[in-house]
């Protein structure tokens, strides 16, 4: 670590540079040529970096990868540590309970298993409020357990139950939900209630809630807007509604469906989806 340090305090090291290491092939054998002598640029040198100042060092060693810059994910990690770069980080968890509504009958079908074999057989949504000057933007979202995409969102001054209604309209509409496919979300009671039941039952959705002030039942949806807030709209301050929603869209199309890496991988790599590369934009409620 010493060495390393001195190394890169008389500037053999630059910036985001992989030493090239002279190693031999035993003792008194000829040199192997270097593992790799080109430069690891950092994913956010510009701000049109599709990572948008959110990746940790796992995340950045992966993207490295995927251009062909290989370099191990500690010299990443310390290169990050020594630049001062820090990812956008999770702010501490307050638990709300929501507003029960009348869940009798209605099933968990889920049980805390967020996958899927293709898309559009399970899918989970929430509703998350966005504070404006203007008063909070209500964000409904539909999101597929195996591709991990945003299939359906809905934004509006209100959280009624039109609001979720959209939200599945605009799922529906990407041609991939399954029939008999799982909606699960928390007991909630937009979710619970027999207009919603009814809704969803002409489109051959079944439902299914968790326990209530439980979030580990919805992880997954919980988790999306985790991401949302503290990756991006924790950076600004928004005086309008609309200032809101254009960064919403700007997160969920531009980068969250389309570019941002997954435990699993990309969206698009999984499923022939709306999401891939050169497809037209979907339809927005």
């Amino acid at each position: 670590m010493r060495r390393r340090r001195t190394m890169r305090s008389r500037g053999c090291v630059p910036g985001w540079v992989c030493p090239a290491r002279a190693t031999t092939n035993g003792a008194g054998g000829r040199p192997r040529p270097p593992h790799n002598a080109g430069p690891c640029s950092p994913p956010w040198s510009s701000r049109s970096s599709p990572a948008h100042e959110t990746y940790g060092y796992r995340r950045v060693h992966a993207t490295l990868a995927r251009r062909g810059e290989h370099c191990s994910a500690e010299l990443v990690r310390a290169l990050m540590r020594e630049q001062g770069l820090m990812p956008a980080q999770v702010r501490a968890f307050r638990p709300v309970t929501t507003v029960q509504g009348d869940f009798r009958g209605i099933p968990d079908l889920v049980g805390r298993d967020f996958t899927a074999t293709r898309p559009g057989v399970k899918l989970v949504g929430d509703i998350t409020y966005i504070r404006t000057w203007e008063g909070f933007l209500y964000l409904a979202t539909v999101i597929d357990c195996h591709s991990k995409a945003v299939l359906g969102w809905a934004m509006a001054d209100h959280y009624r139950t039109g609001l979720v209604k959209d939200a599945i309209r605009m799922a529906a509409g990407t041609g991939l939900l399954q029939p008999d496919a799982v909606f699960h979300t928390d007991r909630g009671s937009n979710y619970t209630s027999e207009e919603f039941g009814r809704f969803l039952a002409d489109r051959r959705i079944r439902r299914s809630v968790g326990r209530t002030g439980v979030c580990y039942d919805n992880a997954m949806a919980e988790s999306f807007f985790s991401a949302i807030k503290n990756e991006w709209l924790h950076r600004f301050v928004f005086t309008s509604r609309a200032k809101a929603r254009r960064q919403v869209i700007r997160y969920i199309e531009g980068f969250y469906n389309r570019r941002r890496l997954h435990s699993t991988g990309h969206p698009w790599r999984y499923s022939r989806s709306p999401f891939q590369p050169g497809q037209p934009h979907r339809l927005r409620p």
